[in-house]
């Protein structure tokens, strides 16, 4: 996906949100946002719009010293959907068809995004998971379980924290033993680590990999060679988030991708309303033109 310019007063306003999370000094914010400024005028719209953000963050990370401005928030999201998670659980357990709830309920937990919001709260994200099953959606639900029967390999690229506990619950529907979770290779915005998958038990039950990025996304030319043999080689992929797709929207392949529509460019591109909670296969892409 390219970037819209419409993308760009969103990542203006993510680089004053992140500026203010990690700083009170006002000649910092201001430093970071006029570099995000300068950067806005040279931006390649080619490229998707975690590749900004990707930049923005890294100044971020350079201007005030802090290798992981949202480790705090990391720390109460993941706290906050460990505690939902044993309810959850019985919820799919009981459920008419487990694997489509914990599809939604791992969509649901999509909206642990400070990248869109940079205000939430613990009420959010359990409104959120409250109203997974009465929020619109739109999805391929049985070419996505067609693939997850085919598959003998599977490629799980993670979001968030938080919501990389609710990732769980849909992976412990995979058959588990043959999927492989794969996270940022480091800190940005409040996107999941190593550190988050084994805070919520991740790693107990699947093989855990990184990426070898600090990209919002997962932009491949920027990703290690391992991640790059995996994505080439699995049966299956499946992308959580709205910056898998941003960034992997054109990409060929056995391809699903699970997020929430969260702004007007991606609700044009997919033709469905903000709030919308998504599985689509990636050929729906390219019949749009992503």
């Amino acid at each position: 996906m390219k970037t819209s310019l419409d993308c760009i007063p969103c990542l203006l306003r993510q680089s004053l949100d992140a500026a203010r999370l990690v700083t009170a000094n006002p000649a910092e914010q201001e430093q970071i946002l006029r570099d995000a400024l300068s950067w806005a005028i040279e931006m390649d719209l080619n490229q998707s719009p975690p590749a900004m953000a990707q930049r923005i963050h890294r100044r971020l990370r350079e201007i005030t010293g802090v290798n992981d401005p949202y480790r705090e928030a990391k720390d109460w999201q993941n706290r906050v959907a460990m505690e939902l998670i044993s309810t959850l659980r019985a919820e799919i357990a009981s459920a008419s068809d487990p694997l489509l709830m914990a599809a939604r309920l791992a969509i649901a937990g999509n909206v642990i995004d400070m990248g869109s919001n940079g205000d939430l709260t613990e009420a959010d994200v359990r409104q959120a998971l409250k109203q997974a099953l009465t929020e619109p959606f739109f999805g391929e639900e049985d070419r996505f379980r067609e693939a997850i029967a085919q598959a003998k390999s599977i490629l799980y690229l993670a979001d968030n924290a938080g919501e990389i506990a609710f990732d769980r619950l849909l992976v412990e529907q995979l058959s588990p033993e043959r999927v492989t979770l794969v996270v940022r290779g480091a800190p940005v915005l409040n996107d999941a680590t190593l550190v988050d998958a084994r805070t919520v038990g991740l790693d107990q039950i699947v093989e855990v990999i990184d990426n070898g990025s600090d990209a919002p996304g997962t932009i491949l030319t920027d990703c290690n060679q391992e991640l790059r043999d995996r994505f080439a080689t699995a049966d299956l992929i499946i992308a959580k988030g709205q910056g898998n797709f941003e960034t992997l929207s054109d990409q060929p392949g056995n391809l699903f991708f699970l997020f929430k529509v969260k702004c007007l460019v991606v609700a044009d591109l997919v033709n469905q309303p903000i709030g919308t909670q998504m599985l689509i296969h990636s050929r729906l892409g390219v019949a749009h033109g992503l």
